[in-house]
């Protein structure tokens, strides 16, 4: 595969976009969740500041939050496409956006604590390949912080659940676990923000999956109707939890739950939830 010329500048501008500024679906929620709560209360100023410092990082190209996150990579490719070289440029145009301050530097050395200071080191950036049939490259990039990170739940089903009850291998046990699942976070990883769940896979597709899931845009609807009923039933109950932004309580604590499934083994049932708040989601074809 012959080098793309303008394959790192498109990967930089996709990073500095998806640190500086919001999708339109994103805003529009935003802007709805301003309107829902009543003025003067905690959870109205949480979101009027939120709102305000997400217009000053697009107007500035500065990090909406000080917390650039991990960034990880879904990049799909034709056959024939250089990977090597397509990894070493994205961790190239990462460093290059830490040294401009696009991305603050995440990437710590676990057993001594030393930071590398470009995001780069063993598992950062995180970049997975996937090949496809198109003659194109699509690239897109999730920046996910700590706090959101933190807040991640895995269940294995059946379980018993605080104030839920058992959680059985089925649809209705999936809905308890998100619902313990957000009010377990309190409000923490900056929210309000959107939930990714996984039904099934191990416990390690599960979380991966859990995660693509928050690729979606907040106002599609699932093309399975099954799942589709589960994310409305979700976010028809969450937002009466009165959790509300940044756990100040209130009428939005999600903006949107978004749910895939995945086969699993016979002996095991897991729900897998990852969360990430209204910053950080982009994508770009290249």
């Amino acid at each position: 595969m012959t080098a793309l010329p303008s394959f790192f500048d498109s990967v930089l501008q996709l990073i500095v976009r998806t640190s500086s500024d919001l999708p339109p679906d994103v805003r529009a929620a935003m802007k709805s969740a301003v309107g829902a709560e009543r003025a003067g209360t905690r959870a109205s100023q949480a979101l009027t500041i939120i709102a305000d410092n997400i217009d000053l990082a697009a107007q500035n190209e500065g990090a909406i939050c000080q917390d650039t996150g991990m960034p990880t990579f879904e990049v799909r490719v034709p056959r024939g496409a250089d990977q090597i070289w397509m990894r070493e440029t994205i961790r190239q145009a990462v460093a290059e956006a830490t040294r401009h301050g696009k991305l603050r530097p995440n990437s710590v050395d676990s057993i001594t604590g030393a930071n590398s200071g470009d995001n780069l080191g063993p598992g950062t950036p995180i970049i997975h390949f996937d090949q496809w049939e198109r003659d194109a490259i699509e690239i897109k990039l999730i920046l996910k912080g700590g706090g959101c990170e933190n807040t991640n739940a895995q269940y294995a089903l059946p379980v018993e659940l605080p104030h839920l009850g058992r959680a059985d291998r089925n649809l209705d046990g999936a809905r308890k676990c998100i619902l313990h699942a957000v009010w377990h976070a309190q409000g923490k990883g900056c929210s309000p923000g959107a939930v990714g769940v996984c039904i099934g896979g191990d416990r390690t597709s599960g979380y991966s999956h859990a995660k693509e899931q928050l690729f979606r845009t907040l106002d599609d609807v699932n093309p399975d109707s099954r799942l589709a009923e589960l994310e409305a039933s979700v976010m028809a109950r969450v937002n009466d939890l009165e959790i509300g932004p940044m756990g100040f309580g209130g009428k939005v604590t999600l903006i949107g739950c978004k749910v895939g499934a995945l086969n699993r083994l016979p002996a095991s049932f897991f729900v897998s939830a990852s969360s990430r708040s209204v910053t950080n989601a982009s994508k770009a074809a290249l």
